[in-house]
């Protein structure tokens, strides 16, 4: 009933829209200028050059797409793409899924590779965190889902990568902005760039606060992002980025359903008795070269470093963690032809390590008069190292206009090591997984240079976190698996009316086996197990539109919507059988859609809207979170103060209809003692904020 009553939502929507593009041919040329949509680019270590080229399911957000809000909260633009769910707790605690992958992480994001550049964002552990980064440091983000990637490791959820913002506009350039709204929101960025003719410079700025809207949840980040380009010549440039970032951020945790229901700007008990935070200093840096060595082949290799030093304090202990992770990529792209075949092909290697130290002391918190953390004695202190490379290969073959095939191959070794130096000093202990092959292989049909259809089937895989590799005495479990699947995906690209409107459908359907399952065994504590299958399908429907109404007014549109079914194919865990039940923590449908109106005066309006259909909140399906509605407004005026001075001002509103909403929930979370199970993250109620920004051209 759902999945019929939502196809239709979409229907509606897809008659919507081309009502508009109709409406568009019946006018008259005098009166209406048609805008296109742009031809989408995707990142340049693809073997494909286009979205419209590329045999996979990518969600794009331009520019323009990640600064729609408020730009402070990289979740709202994230869920506008179909089939991607990020939950987000006062920016402190984020989790995301893609197509259901993921969901069940008790903390955070794993299963899915991310980039910052060529840099990996996801650590030694399995552990990827993209909210570092300030949105207005980012030139775009590609999200590739499900195992496509041969070339970036083959995840079981996808890629995340995202491309640092580097300066375009000749010449020098210098941006300040400020936004600033309810709850104690503030920040201030401030941007300066340099174009040359061999060289380019961006550095920026940003200081980011909130005092949260429940108690324990202030925020507070500061980064500072440097990137450009040197050596530029005709063949060869050599690329540089780095990123600093310190945050502070109080942990509210998670509530029960009595509390979300009577008073959600509580936060855990026990939590708010320890002040309880997250405090870390996090530095990426990268080199990255690209050199053509001919006509039809070029080069490019990176190095980078990854350095985390972090503080948490947390009511059951105090845990410091040290990360220190270095690598290098090198890949070979190029072109020839068997025949009258034309051929492209990409092939490298990627060698990473990682270097963690993790110590845990008692946390005096109830002897502290009140004061909150304190540190007591060292219970526990780990050393773990991880070494793995991925060996990868694609190749295009260019069977005719029409036709054309791609097949690609990831191979992955990964190696690691423990030490327990406390409580006890342990032998080293040594680990590896077996080499893991993941094969790629799709078809691509072009009736025309506007349309695509596309097949692909690939194999996917995902490593457990450090937390998941150990035993509750600290030790490794020698029977923890990687988890792996099978991926299958139907297609299509459509530019329609003249580019005016760009439509797109994929239909998959996954299993993944040796399913990774969080095993509680203490208060907010786990160890991993392998425990069962789980079962992926679902149909991801996106569409934009353009529409010029007349010379004063234009209008764009987009809607989304993803259709799944995720459940648990054969899984058994403490005696309880659950398969056959949905699996936990993810809406299986989620619809979203926006809209701007745009003037010339520079004035505009937008809006947009998200449902999230229920969320399974337990593996036995006896609780569910609420479905819910988001809708946010904007307006904003665009002008012009001197021919090299623009200021943009802009207002909005957040959760228009003051919903109440889980925002982030924990899958199953166990009651503790008498009390119930803490399983809501309570989401912002309506919330105001202006911004103002000046952009000076010299």
């Amino acid at each position: 009933m759902i999945l019929k009553k939502y196809c239709f939502l979409v229907f509606i929507a897809f008659v919507f829209q081309n009502t508009f593009a109709q409406e568009q041919k019946s006018k008259s040329i005098d009166s209406l200028q048609t805008e296109k949509l742009e031809e989408v680019v995707i990142s340049s270590l693809h073997i494909n050059d286009s979205l419209q080229n590329a045999p996979a399911s990518i969600g794009i957000l331009s520019k323009k797409d990640l600064l729609q809000n408020n730009a402070t909260d990289i979740s709202t633009v994230i869920n506008t793409i179909p089939g991607v769910f990020m939950q987000s707790s006062n920016f402190t605690t984020t989790r995301i899924s893609i197509r259901g992958i993921g969901a069940r992480t008790t903390y955070g994001t794993n299963k899915i590779r991310a980039f910052y550049g060529s840099i990996p964002l996801t650590s030694g552990n399995s552990e990827t965190v993209i909210d570092d980064i300030d949105l207005e440091n980012i030139g775009q983000i590609e999200v590739i889902k499900g195992p496509l990637s041969s070339i970036y490791g083959a995840g079981l959820g996808g890629a995340i990568l995202i491309s640092p913002q580097l300066s375009k506009t000749k010449g020098e350039n210098a941006n300040i902005s400020s936004v600033f709204g309810s709850f104690g929101l503030l920040k201030n960025s401030l941007n300066y760039s340099l174009t040359e003719k061999e060289s380019s410079l961006s550095i920026s700025y940003h200081k980011l606060k909130t005092d949260g809207w429940r108690e324990n949840s202030s925020y507070n980040r500061e980064g500072i992002t440097l990137a450009g380009e040197l050596f530029k010549k005709q063949n060869s440039k050599l690329t540089y980025f780095s990123n600093y970032t310190y945050l502070k951020a109080y942990i509210p945790s998670s509530i029960s359903k009595e509390v979300y229901d009577t008073n959600p700007q509580l936060g855990a008990p026990t939590w708010v008795a320890s002040k309880g935070f997250k405090e870390y200093k996090s530095t990426l840096v990268g080199l990255a070269y690209d050199f053509k060595i001919h006509d039809n082949l070029s080069n490019s290799t990176s190095v980078f470093i990854n350095y985390k030093d972090s503080n948490e304090p947390r009511p059951f202990d105090i845990l410091r963690q040290y990360t220190f992770g270095t690598g290098a990529r090198t890949q070979f792209s190029g072109k020839f032809k068997i025949g009258k075949i034309e051929n492209q092909f990409i092939a490298g290697i990627e060698y990473f390590t990682d270097n963690y130290n993790g110590n845990t002391f008692e946390n005096l918190y109830k002897t502290n008069n009140g004061q909150g953390s304190l540190q007591g004695k060292e219970l526990t202190e780990t050393d773990q190292k991880r070494h793995f490379y991925n060996i990868f290969s694609q190749i295009r073959t260019l069977l005719s206009e029409k036709f054309e095939f791609q097949a690609g191959l990831n191979y992955n070794e990964t190696h690691f090591e423990l030490t327990n130096f406390l409580p006890q000093k342990t032998a080293t202990e040594k680990y590896s997984y077996d080499g893991i092959l993941s094969p790629q292989l799709s078809f691509l049909f072009k009736p025309n240079q506007e349309q695509t259809l596309y097949f692909s089937a690939s194999r996917g895989f995902s490593l457990p976190a450090t937390e998941e590799t150990l035993t509750s005495t600290g030790n490794i479990n020698p029977d923890i698996k990687p988890e792996s699947g099978y991926n299958f995906e139907v297609g299509g690209k459509f530019y329609l009316f003249g580019k005016n409107l760009y439509t797109e459908f994929a239909v998959y359907r996954m299993e993944i086996k040796d399913l990774l399952v969080a095993k509680r065994i203490g208060d907010d504590q786990y160890e991993g197990i392998n425990a069962g299958k789980t079962f992926h399908e679902g149909i991801e429907i996106s569409a934009k539109h353009n529409w010029s109404i007349n010379r004063f007014f234009s209008l764009n549109s987009y809607i989304g919507a993803s259709l799944g079914k995720y459940e648990f194919k054969d899984f058994v865990d403490n005696g309880n059988d659950y398969s056959g039940n949905k699996l936990t923590g993810v809406a299986a449908n989620k619809v979203n859609a926006g809209i701007t109106l745009n003037t010339n005066l520079g004035i505009y309006f937008s809006s947009d809207f998200q449902f999230v259909d229920k969320i399974p909140l337990n593996d036995a399906n006896s609780v569910y979170s609420d479905s819910y509605m988001i809708l946010n407004l904007k307006t904003g005026y665009r002008f012009e103060i001197l021919p090299n001075l623009n200021a943009q001002l802009a207002f909005g509103i957040n959760n228009l209809t003051d919903e109440k909403y889980a925002s982030l929930i924990l899958p199953n979370a166990v009651a503790v003692g008498s009390s119930t199970p803490r399983y809501y993250y309570p989401g912002l109620p309506i919330n105001y904020y202006g911004s103002v920004s000046i952009n000076y051209l010299f």
